[in-house]
């Protein structure tokens, strides 16, 4: 028997709320992509890859109506908060953490740090010739002038990344809760099919008698 659309979600409330909330992601999760691609942060880029899946999972299972998915789509929410905390206290140099140490990014493959830093805005690089600090193929360069520092600008992408996985967290459990209830109280009332019920039917029997005559 098919699977039927939950009658709570025939309106435009909590599912349609949480495909907005995924889509939201989705955008912030690819914006965010773009810009660790442009600087090389092989880090941040292996999890904006999985939250990317995980959201388009999302938004399948609230599509289709399957709750297990939304499941995973929320555990994976948590395990998000948790990587994105992570890159705020980095930043913010929180306890024993230190920006300085960008090498954690991109797994120490290269020198290369977030492209907010030579790109922010107002930022003004200047080149300095004749430096002995660099190393083979690398330059040494000096900013100044920017608006809003490279690292606030991590910590505030963080930050609004924590903030739609907070929502999102909230709406796939609820929607989740809704389809399970509905999944359970269709499984309940097709129960009586599978055991091939059947209603009482009056029936007549008739006897036949065998008739005798004199002949």
């Amino acid at each position: 028997m098919p699977r039927p659309e939950p009658s709570k979600m025939g309106k435009c409330n909590g599912r349609c709320t949480l495909l907005v909330i995924c889509s939201l992601q989705l955008v912030a999760a690819l914006q965010r992509q773009v810009f660790d691609f442009m600087g090389y942060q092989w880090a941040p880029i292996l999890a904006n890859f999985l939250h990317i899946m995980a959201v388009i999972l999302g938004m399948f299972g609230t599509v289709q109506f399957r709750f297990r998915y939304l499941i995973f789509y929320a555990v994976w929410l948590v395990l998000w908060v948790g990587w994105n905390s992570f890159i705020i206290c980095f930043y913010l140099e929180v306890g024993n953490l230190s920006h300085d140490r960008d090498f954690l990014m991109t797994f120490n493959t290269s020198l290369h740090r977030s492209w907010w830093m030579e790109h922010g805005p107002g930022c003004l690089v200047t080149p300095v010739l004749d430096s002995n600090m660099a190393p083979d193929d690398h330059h040494v360069i000096t900013v100044s002038g920017c608006l809003l520092d490279y690292q606030y600008i991590e910590v505030l992408s963080s930050a609004f990344q924590v903030l739609l996985a907070l929502f999102g967290f909230v709406y796939a459990c609820y929607v989740s809760k809704v389809f399970q209830d509905d999944e359970d109280s269709f499984d309940f009332i097709g129960g009586f099919d599978s055991y091939g019920y059947q209603p009482p039917q009056k029936s007549s029997h008739l006897q036949l008698q065998p008739l005798y005559t004199a002949g």
